[in-house]
Protein backbone atom coordinates (compact mmCIF):
# COMPACT_ATOMS: atom_id res chain seq x y z
CA UNK A 1 0.00 0.00 0.00
CA UNK A 2 1.24 3.52 -1.04
CA UNK A 3 2.00 5.99 2.12
CA UNK A 4 -0.39 8.79 0.57
CA UNK A 5 -2.96 6.35 0.45
CA UNK A 6 -2.56 5.26 3.78
CA UNK A 7 -2.46 8.53 5.07
CA UNK A 8 -5.88 9.02 4.01
CA UNK A 9 -6.94 5.32 4.76
CA UNK A 10 -6.67 6.28 8.24
CA UNK A 11 -8.45 9.79 8.26
CA UNK A 12 -10.83 8.40 5.98
CA UNK A 13 -11.69 5.24 8.86
CA UNK A 14 -10.96 7.57 11.88
CA UNK A 15 -14.35 10.00 10.69
CA UNK A 16 -15.84 9.00 7.77
CA UNK A 17 -18.65 11.94 8.21
CA UNK A 18 -16.16 14.81 8.32
CA UNK A 19 -16.33 17.08 6.12
CA UNK A 20 -13.51 17.35 3.59
CA UNK A 21 -14.63 19.54 0.76
CA UNK A 22 -16.91 22.72 0.45
CA UNK A 23 -17.92 24.50 -2.52
CA UNK A 24 -17.58 28.18 -1.85
CA UNK A 25 -20.21 29.12 -4.44
CA UNK A 26 -22.94 26.72 -3.47
CA UNK A 27 -21.99 25.74 0.04
CA UNK A 28 -22.00 22.36 -0.89
CA UNK A 29 -20.12 20.20 1.61
CA UNK A 30 -18.49 16.69 0.81
CA UNK A 31 -17.61 14.16 3.35
CA UNK A 32 -14.51 12.00 3.83
CA UNK A 33 -16.68 9.37 2.75
CA UNK A 34 -18.27 10.55 0.51
CA UNK A 35 -14.92 12.04 -1.45
CA UNK A 36 -13.28 8.22 -0.98
CA UNK A 37 -17.07 7.23 -2.70
CA UNK A 38 -15.69 9.51 -5.93
CA UNK A 39 -12.31 8.21 -5.75
CA UNK A 40 -13.26 4.50 -6.07
CA UNK A 41 -15.55 4.93 -9.07
CA UNK A 42 -12.98 7.14 -10.67
CA UNK A 43 -10.70 4.17 -10.42
CA UNK A 44 -13.05 1.44 -11.76
CA UNK A 45 -13.47 3.82 -14.38
CA UNK A 46 -9.62 4.06 -15.26
CA UNK A 47 -9.04 0.53 -14.60
CA UNK A 48 -8.18 0.16 -18.24
CA UNK A 49 -5.09 1.90 -17.89
CA UNK A 50 -4.18 0.23 -14.93
CA UNK A 51 -0.43 -0.76 -16.72
CA UNK A 52 0.61 2.50 -16.99
CA UNK A 53 2.91 3.51 -13.75
CA UNK A 54 2.12 7.11 -13.82
CA UNK A 55 -1.94 9.01 -14.24
CA UNK A 56 -1.49 12.50 -15.15
CA UNK A 57 -4.79 14.67 -14.92
CA UNK A 58 -6.09 17.98 -15.13
CA UNK A 59 -8.98 19.70 -13.08
CA UNK A 60 -9.55 22.71 -10.79
CA UNK A 61 -9.76 22.66 -7.63
CA UNK A 62 -12.41 20.34 -6.11
CA UNK A 63 -13.88 16.79 -5.55
CA UNK A 64 -12.99 16.13 -8.65
CA UNK A 65 -9.34 16.71 -8.13
CA UNK A 66 -9.44 14.71 -5.12
CA UNK A 67 -11.36 11.84 -7.14
CA UNK A 68 -8.39 11.90 -9.68
CA UNK A 69 -5.68 12.03 -7.33
CA UNK A 70 -7.34 9.18 -4.74
CA UNK A 71 -8.21 7.13 -7.66
CA UNK A 72 -4.49 6.91 -8.98
CA UNK A 73 -2.87 6.46 -5.49
CA UNK A 74 -5.65 3.60 -4.55
CA UNK A 75 -4.72 1.67 -8.00
CA UNK A 76 -0.90 1.64 -6.86
CA UNK A 77 0.33 4.15 -9.17
CA UNK A 78 2.05 7.61 -9.07
CA UNK A 79 -0.17 11.04 -9.62
CA UNK A 80 0.82 14.07 -11.87
CA UNK A 81 -1.82 16.90 -11.57
CA UNK A 82 -1.53 19.30 -14.73
CA UNK A 83 -2.02 22.47 -14.13
CA UNK A 84 -5.35 23.19 -16.09
CA UNK A 85 -3.79 26.54 -17.28
CA UNK A 86 -0.72 24.95 -19.24
CA UNK A 87 -0.91 24.08 -22.90
CA UNK A 88 -2.19 20.89 -22.53
CA UNK A 89 -0.07 19.24 -25.34
CA UNK A 90 2.85 20.37 -23.76
CA UNK A 91 1.68 18.99 -20.35
CA UNK A 92 1.16 15.90 -22.19
CA UNK A 93 4.59 16.15 -23.74
CA UNK A 94 6.39 16.44 -20.54
CA UNK A 95 4.29 13.93 -18.27
CA UNK A 96 4.99 11.10 -21.14
CA UNK A 97 8.45 11.84 -20.27
CA UNK A 98 8.64 11.52 -16.57
CA UNK A 99 6.35 8.22 -17.20
CA UNK A 100 9.27 6.54 -18.62
CA UNK A 101 11.97 7.26 -15.85
CA UNK A 102 9.89 7.33 -12.56
CA UNK A 103 12.54 6.24 -9.87
CA UNK A 104 11.21 3.26 -7.46
CA UNK A 105 8.98 4.40 -5.18
CA UNK A 106 7.87 7.20 -6.89
CA UNK A 107 3.76 8.34 -5.81
CA UNK A 108 3.61 12.29 -6.65
CA UNK A 109 5.29 13.71 -9.27
CA UNK A 110 5.30 17.72 -9.70
CA UNK A 111 5.44 19.28 -12.84
CA UNK A 112 6.84 22.55 -12.28
CA UNK A 113 6.34 25.80 -14.30
CA UNK A 114 9.82 26.15 -15.46
CA UNK A 115 10.32 29.87 -13.82
CA UNK A 116 14.25 28.69 -13.79
CA UNK A 117 14.03 27.10 -16.67
CA UNK A 118 12.66 24.40 -18.74
CA UNK A 119 9.63 22.84 -17.47
CA UNK A 120 10.63 20.04 -15.46
CA UNK A 121 8.98 17.06 -13.77
CA UNK A 122 10.10 16.14 -10.17
CA UNK A 123 9.62 12.66 -8.64
CA UNK A 124 8.61 12.27 -4.56
CA UNK A 125 8.06 9.29 -2.53
CA UNK A 126 5.19 9.56 -0.38
CA UNK A 127 7.30 9.44 2.61
CA UNK A 128 9.05 12.80 1.53
CA UNK A 129 5.45 14.42 0.96
CA UNK A 130 4.08 13.49 4.13
CA UNK A 131 6.99 14.49 5.77
CA UNK A 132 6.48 18.04 4.08
CA UNK A 133 2.92 18.43 5.11
CA UNK A 134 4.20 17.59 8.56
CA UNK A 135 6.61 19.69 8.68
CA UNK A 136 4.38 23.09 7.71
CA UNK A 137 1.52 21.98 9.82
CA UNK A 138 3.77 21.75 13.06
CA UNK A 139 5.81 24.53 12.17
CA UNK A 140 2.62 26.92 11.10
CA UNK A 141 0.43 25.20 13.36
CA UNK A 142 -2.24 24.39 11.51
CA UNK A 143 -5.03 21.56 12.64
CA UNK A 144 -7.93 19.54 12.17
CA UNK A 145 -10.40 22.17 13.58
CA UNK A 146 -8.97 25.24 10.93
CA UNK A 147 -10.56 25.24 7.61
CA UNK A 148 -8.15 25.77 5.18
CA UNK A 149 -9.22 28.69 2.23
CA UNK A 150 -8.26 26.62 -1.24
CA UNK A 151 -7.44 29.63 -3.93
CA UNK A 152 -4.00 28.72 -4.80
CA UNK A 153 -3.69 25.15 -7.48
CA UNK A 154 -3.77 21.48 -5.64
CA UNK A 155 -1.42 20.40 -7.80
CA UNK A 156 1.48 23.28 -7.69
CA UNK A 157 4.12 22.84 -4.87
CA UNK A 158 2.96 25.48 -2.90
CA UNK A 159 -0.72 23.91 -2.91
CA UNK A 160 0.13 20.15 -2.08
CA UNK A 161 2.00 21.22 0.66
CA UNK A 162 -0.31 23.57 2.00
CA UNK A 163 -3.62 22.61 0.90
CA UNK A 164 -3.74 18.88 -0.18
CA UNK A 165 -1.01 17.30 2.46
CA UNK A 166 -3.01 18.87 5.58
CA UNK A 167 -6.36 17.17 4.67
CA UNK A 168 -4.48 14.02 3.48
CA UNK A 169 -3.05 13.55 6.60
CA UNK A 170 -4.24 15.98 9.47
CA UNK A 171 -7.47 16.05 8.26
CA UNK A 172 -7.92 19.86 7.59
CA UNK A 173 -11.10 20.64 5.13
CA UNK A 174 -10.35 22.76 2.30
CA UNK A 175 -12.79 25.60 1.00
CA UNK A 176 -13.09 25.38 -2.99
CA UNK A 177 -13.80 27.54 -6.04
CA UNK A 178 -13.25 30.29 -4.33
CA UNK A 179 -12.90 33.78 -6.75
CA UNK A 180 -9.96 35.12 -6.96
CA UNK A 181 -11.43 38.93 -6.53
CA UNK A 182 -11.14 41.01 -3.18
CA UNK A 183 -14.85 40.39 -2.12
CA UNK A 184 -15.41 36.99 -3.71
CA UNK A 185 -12.35 35.89 -0.93
CA UNK A 186 -13.95 38.15 1.57
CA UNK A 187 -17.20 36.54 1.58
CA UNK A 188 -16.06 32.98 1.30
CA UNK A 189 -13.85 33.42 4.47
CA UNK A 190 -16.83 34.70 6.05
CA UNK A 191 -20.09 32.45 5.12
CA UNK A 192 -17.40 29.29 5.77
CA UNK A 193 -15.20 30.21 8.32
CA UNK A 194 -11.72 29.64 6.66
CA UNK A 195 -9.19 30.58 9.12
CA UNK A 196 -5.98 29.71 7.58
CA UNK A 197 -5.38 31.37 3.35
CA UNK A 198 -2.36 30.32 1.65
CA UNK A 199 -1.90 33.15 -0.87
CA UNK A 200 0.01 34.79 -3.58
CA UNK A 201 1.12 38.07 -2.94
CA UNK A 202 -0.63 39.50 -6.24
CA UNK A 203 -4.05 38.79 -4.31
CA UNK A 204 -2.56 40.19 -1.02
CA UNK A 205 -2.21 43.14 -2.89
CA UNK A 206 -5.61 43.02 -4.57
CA UNK A 207 -6.88 42.83 -1.01
CA UNK A 208 -4.71 45.67 0.94
CA UNK A 209 -5.74 48.03 -1.85
CA UNK A 210 -9.58 47.04 -1.82
CA UNK A 211 -12.36 49.17 0.09
CA UNK A 212 -12.57 46.00 2.47
CA UNK A 213 -13.03 46.91 6.46
CA UNK A 214 -11.97 45.32 9.29
CA UNK A 215 -13.82 42.41 9.63
CA UNK A 216 -14.68 41.41 6.83
CA UNK A 217 -12.30 38.18 6.69
CA UNK A 218 -13.94 36.88 9.24
CA UNK A 219 -11.90 33.71 11.10
CA UNK A 220 -9.13 34.23 9.31
CA UNK A 221 -6.28 33.83 11.72
CA UNK A 222 -3.13 32.80 9.87
CA UNK A 223 -2.78 34.76 6.28
CA UNK A 224 0.48 33.38 4.63
CA UNK A 225 2.10 34.43 1.37
CA UNK A 226 4.78 32.70 -1.04
CA UNK A 227 5.53 31.97 -4.74
CA UNK A 228 7.04 35.19 -5.35
CA UNK A 229 8.30 38.25 -2.71
CA UNK A 230 5.76 40.23 -0.89
CA UNK A 231 6.33 43.73 -0.62
CA UNK A 232 6.55 44.84 3.01
CA UNK A 233 4.36 48.25 2.00
CA UNK A 234 1.54 45.61 0.70
CA UNK A 235 2.47 43.46 4.52
CA UNK A 236 1.57 47.09 6.07
CA UNK A 237 -1.32 48.25 4.22
CA UNK A 238 -3.06 44.95 4.55
CA UNK A 239 -2.42 44.96 8.44
CA UNK A 240 -3.67 48.05 8.68
CA UNK A 241 -6.71 47.47 6.65
CA UNK A 242 -8.01 44.15 8.46
CA UNK A 243 -5.48 43.68 11.61
CA UNK A 244 -4.39 40.54 10.35
CA UNK A 245 -0.61 40.06 10.10
CA UNK A 246 1.16 38.13 6.88
CA UNK A 247 3.34 35.88 7.19
CA UNK A 248 6.12 35.10 4.55
CA UNK A 249 6.26 31.64 3.48
CA UNK A 250 9.73 30.07 1.15
CA UNK A 251 10.31 26.57 -0.37
CA UNK A 252 11.25 25.33 -3.51
CA UNK A 253 9.50 22.27 -5.28
CA UNK A 254 12.44 20.48 -4.93
CA UNK A 255 12.48 20.56 -0.98
CA UNK A 256 9.09 21.72 -0.47
CA UNK A 257 8.78 23.89 2.85
CA UNK A 258 11.74 25.58 3.73
CA UNK A 259 11.14 28.86 5.91
CA UNK A 260 8.77 30.54 7.62
CA UNK A 261 8.08 34.14 8.88
CA UNK A 262 5.96 32.49 12.46
CA UNK A 263 5.12 36.39 14.23
CA UNK A 264 5.29 38.54 10.52
CA UNK A 265 7.51 40.77 12.06
CA UNK A 266 10.16 40.02 9.33
CA UNK A 267 7.40 40.35 6.62
CA UNK A 268 6.23 43.75 7.97
CA UNK A 269 9.47 45.05 7.38
CA UNK A 270 10.71 43.05 4.87
CA UNK A 271 14.17 41.91 6.55
CA UNK A 272 13.83 38.02 5.82
CA UNK A 273 11.57 34.84 4.32
CA UNK A 274 12.04 33.30 8.52
CA UNK A 275 13.08 30.90 10.06
CA UNK A 276 13.77 27.10 8.66
CA UNK A 277 10.78 24.95 9.18
CA UNK A 278 11.00 22.59 11.68
CA UNK A 279 12.98 19.26 10.34
CA UNK A 280 14.72 21.42 7.65
CA UNK A 281 18.51 22.31 8.15
CA UNK A 282 19.94 24.86 6.08
CA UNK A 283 24.05 24.96 5.43
CA UNK A 284 25.49 28.31 3.90
CA UNK A 285 27.67 28.00 1.15
CA UNK A 286 30.05 30.93 -0.77
CA UNK A 287 28.68 33.63 -2.45
CA UNK A 288 25.30 33.21 -0.66
CA UNK A 289 24.66 29.41 -2.19
CA UNK A 290 23.11 27.32 0.67
CA UNK A 291 21.90 23.74 0.71
CA UNK A 292 18.22 22.58 2.30
CA UNK A 293 18.41 18.94 3.85
CA UNK A 294 15.64 16.68 5.52
CA UNK A 295 12.83 14.23 5.03
CA UNK A 296 11.04 16.48 2.85
CA UNK A 297 13.58 16.74 0.27
CA UNK A 298 13.63 15.03 -3.31
CA UNK A 299 16.16 12.10 -4.07
CA UNK A 300 18.92 11.73 -1.73
CA UNK A 301 17.16 14.15 0.89
CA UNK A 302 19.94 17.62 0.11
CA UNK A 303 19.73 20.32 -2.43
CA UNK A 304 20.89 23.43 -2.96
CA UNK A 305 18.12 25.87 -4.37
CA UNK A 306 18.85 28.41 -7.67
CA UNK A 307 18.39 31.80 -5.16
CA UNK A 308 21.11 33.23 -2.85
CA UNK A 309 20.77 34.09 0.68
CA UNK A 310 22.34 35.04 3.91
CA UNK A 311 22.10 33.61 7.53
CA UNK A 312 20.58 36.28 9.95
CA UNK A 313 21.25 36.51 13.94
CA UNK A 314 18.31 34.68 14.92
CA UNK A 315 18.78 32.04 12.01
CA UNK A 316 16.89 33.84 9.24
CA UNK A 317 16.51 33.49 5.83
CA UNK A 318 17.20 36.32 4.11
CA UNK A 319 16.87 36.21 0.02
CA UNK A 320 19.24 38.40 -1.85
CA UNK A 321 18.78 36.76 -5.82
CA UNK A 322 19.01 33.91 -7.72
CA UNK A 323 21.83 32.19 -9.59
CA UNK A 324 21.92 31.91 -13.07
CA UNK A 325 20.47 35.40 -13.84
CA UNK A 326 24.08 37.18 -14.41
CA UNK A 327 23.99 38.83 -17.54
CA UNK A 328 26.93 40.67 -19.52
CA UNK A 329 26.46 44.36 -20.15
CA UNK A 330 29.31 45.57 -22.50
CA UNK A 331 31.83 43.00 -21.28
CA UNK A 332 30.69 43.12 -17.50
CA UNK A 333 28.60 40.78 -15.89
CA UNK A 334 26.02 41.45 -13.42
CA UNK A 335 23.20 40.34 -11.78
CA UNK A 336 19.54 41.79 -12.42
CA UNK A 337 18.51 40.70 -8.88
CA UNK A 338 20.80 42.97 -7.38
CA UNK A 339 19.31 46.16 -9.03
CA UNK A 340 15.78 44.83 -8.15
CA UNK A 341 16.75 44.80 -4.65
CA UNK A 342 18.59 48.16 -4.49
CA UNK A 343 15.69 50.25 -6.43
CA UNK A 344 12.91 48.27 -3.57
CA UNK A 345 15.02 49.29 -1.03
CA UNK A 346 15.63 52.93 -2.24
CA UNK A 347 11.61 53.32 -3.46
CA UNK A 348 9.77 51.39 -0.53
CA UNK A 349 6.48 49.86 -1.66
CA UNK A 350 7.88 49.67 -5.11
CA UNK A 351 8.64 46.16 -7.35
CA UNK A 352 10.44 45.78 -10.85
CA UNK A 353 12.09 43.34 -12.81
CA UNK A 354 15.14 44.07 -14.84
CA UNK A 355 16.21 42.22 -17.96
CA UNK A 356 18.40 43.00 -20.73
CA UNK A 357 17.28 46.26 -23.16
CA UNK A 358 15.20 44.79 -26.05
CA UNK A 359 17.15 46.51 -28.69
CA UNK A 360 20.46 47.62 -27.13
CA UNK A 361 22.59 44.17 -26.50
CA UNK A 362 24.90 46.25 -24.16
CA UNK A 363 22.30 47.99 -22.44
CA UNK A 364 19.48 47.01 -19.28
CA UNK A 365 15.93 47.85 -19.10
CA UNK A 366 13.39 47.68 -16.32
CA UNK A 367 9.84 47.36 -15.77
CA UNK A 368 9.21 49.37 -12.30
CA UNK A 369 5.40 49.00 -10.61
CA UNK A 370 4.71 50.72 -7.44
CA UNK A 371 4.66 54.62 -7.19
CA UNK A 372 5.52 56.91 -9.52
CA UNK A 373 9.12 58.02 -10.62
CA UNK A 374 10.82 60.13 -8.58
CA UNK A 375 10.25 64.17 -10.54
CA UNK A 376 14.10 64.94 -10.67
CA UNK A 377 16.16 62.24 -12.90
CA UNK A 378 13.57 59.69 -12.39
CA UNK A 379 14.42 56.28 -11.34
CA UNK A 380 18.19 56.37 -13.02
CA UNK A 381 18.70 59.19 -10.67
CA UNK A 382 17.40 57.04 -7.46
CA UNK A 383 19.92 54.25 -8.30
CA UNK A 384 23.42 56.27 -9.01
CA UNK A 385 24.34 56.62 -5.33
CA UNK A 386 23.83 52.70 -5.20
CA UNK A 387 24.97 51.04 -8.18
CA UNK A 388 28.04 51.37 -10.95
CA UNK A 389 26.82 53.23 -14.28
CA UNK A 390 27.37 49.97 -16.47
CA UNK A 391 24.22 48.53 -13.56
CA UNK A 392 21.69 51.46 -14.07
CA UNK A 393 18.84 50.46 -16.26
CA UNK A 394 18.52 52.55 -19.58
CA UNK A 395 14.58 51.97 -20.31
CA UNK A 396 12.30 52.35 -17.81
CA UNK A 397 8.50 51.73 -17.94
CA UNK A 398 6.36 51.97 -14.89
CA UNK A 399 3.27 49.99 -14.97
CA UNK A 400 0.34 49.84 -12.05
CA UNK A 401 1.34 45.76 -11.52
CA UNK A 402 3.78 43.62 -12.30
CA UNK A 403 2.45 41.03 -14.43
CA UNK A 404 2.02 37.66 -12.88
CA UNK A 405 1.48 33.94 -14.30
CA UNK A 406 -1.22 31.38 -12.51
CA UNK A 407 0.99 30.26 -9.54
CA UNK A 408 1.91 33.78 -8.90
CA UNK A 409 5.30 34.33 -9.78
CA UNK A 410 6.24 37.04 -12.23
CA UNK A 411 5.76 36.51 -15.95
CA UNK A 412 9.27 37.57 -17.64
CA UNK A 413 7.87 36.90 -21.33
CA UNK A 414 4.63 39.43 -20.48
CA UNK A 415 7.51 42.03 -18.62
CA UNK A 416 9.54 41.23 -21.85
CA UNK A 417 6.58 42.04 -24.21
CA UNK A 418 5.83 45.31 -22.05
CA UNK A 419 9.24 46.90 -23.33
CA UNK A 420 8.56 46.98 -26.75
Amino acid sequence: MMALHQAWQRQWRRNPRAVALVDAGSGRRWTRDEVESEARRWGDEQAVAANRRLVCFSAANGLAWWAAFLGALRSGRAAAAIDPAEPPEAARELAARASRRLPPGTELVKLTSGSTGRPRALAFTGEQMLADGRQIRATMGIHGNDTNLGLIPFGHSYGLGNLVLPLLAGGVPILCGVPPLPHGIAEAAVRHGATVFPAVPAVLRALADSDLDRRSLGALRLVISAGAPLEPAVAERFFARFGCRIHNFYGSSETGGIAFDRTGEATLTGRSAGRPLRGVRIAFEANGRFRVAGAAVMGAGAHRPADRARPGARGELTLIGRTGRTIKIAGRRVDPAEIEAALRRLAPGADCCVLPHPRRPDALAAVVAGPPPPPAGGWSALLRPALAPWKIPRHWVTVAALPVNGRGKIDRAAIAGLLG
